[in-house]
Formats: structure tokens, C-alpha cells, sequence
């Protein structure tokens, strides 16, 4: 994830969203963001992310956080993937892999030695003025919305301060 650093700008980005209309990251501008890209909708590890930010939504909302998971899947497969397993978390489509690029997590991967192009498992914490606060890279799901939400509460408290 050679692109994206922590106290750098998070780039800007407005995509389809599941639910009809768009998602932007200005529109959230004076909130924390936690943007989780994950390879595919209705797979075991990501449905299990996706799964365990919902869980823990209202405490995000709590923290003054929004969360946004992002993969090149379409809205239609967003919309299927939200409603069969009760999603609250925002689904953003990004099928033409450009804020997948920018984010530095449409990566060459290998499995059984055939190599392929893919989203790389990160997860971004961005401030309320669109600043890149913690990148979690080559996530592992188990425990992870949890630890997001700790960095969440502790960037809320010191903007408090």
C-alpha cells in the first residue's frame, strides 16, 4: 500500500452506494470515517467483517465515526449482500477499481501460483478533516471492528480535547 500514508490526505472520492444514490467522502466531512475494503460480497471473511462492523454501528455512531466498506462489487450485488445479511454499515461499488487504485489496495495476488489482481484486506481510520489517521493493512477479520473502534473512540476523545 505504497500510496497511502497516515497524515496524508485521504483522496477525495463520490461512488454508487447500495440503496440507491452516491457516497462521498466530503459529505462526511466533520466525522471520522473508517473505510474498510474488502475483495468480495458474500464470501466468508468478508461477509464476517461486514458482519462485525454492523454489530458494532451504533458504537461507531457513538464515537462520531461513519463506516463504509468499499469493494469493486456492483450496487445490485451490494444491495443482495446488505439485505441477506441485515447490513447497516454503507456498501460503496467500485467496479472501475479507480478509488480501489488510489487507495493503493487493487493489488497483484497469488494463490497456488497463479497471480491475479485483487483488493488487499485494509482498513483506513480518516479524521473529520479528511486527514489518514491509521491504516490497518493485510487485515485479519477476527477482532478487527473491535480494535478499529478502539482507534475510533481514542481519535473521537483527543478531538475532544
Amino acid at each position: 500500500m505504497a500510496n497511502l500514508k497516515e497524515g496524508a490526505p485521504a483522496p477525495e472520492f463520490t461512488l454508487p452506494r447500495d440503496g440507491g444514490g452516491t457516497v462521498s467522502l466530503a459529505e462526511f466531512r466533520g466525522k471520522s470515517i473508517v473505510l474498510f475494503f474488502y475483495p468480495k460480497d458474500d464470501t466468508s471473511g468478508c461477509t464476517a467483517e461486514s458482519i462485525a462492523f454492523t454489530a458494532l454501528a451504533s458504537e461507531f455512531a457513538a464515537a462520531g465515526a461513519v463506516v463504509i466498506g468499499m469493494s469493486p462489487d456492483s450496487v445490485k450485488k451490494h444491495d443482495k449482500f446488505a439485505k441477506k445479511y441485515d447490513l447497516s454499515v454503507i456498501l460503496a461499488a467500485d467496479e472501475d477499481k479507480t478509488v480501489l487504485d488510489q487507495y493503493g489496495v487493487w493489488v497483484e495476488k497469488s494463490m497456488y501460483g497463479r497471480r491475479y489482481m485483487g483488493v488487499e484486506r485494509t482498513t483506513v481510520l480518516i479524521d473529520a478533516s479528511g486527514i489518514v489517521r491509521r491504516v490497518w493493512e493485510k487485515v485479519k477479520v477476527p477482532g478487527h471492528a473491535d480494535e478499529v473502534l478502539a482507534a475510533a473512540k481514542s481519535l473521537s476523545e483527543s478531538a475532544a480535547k
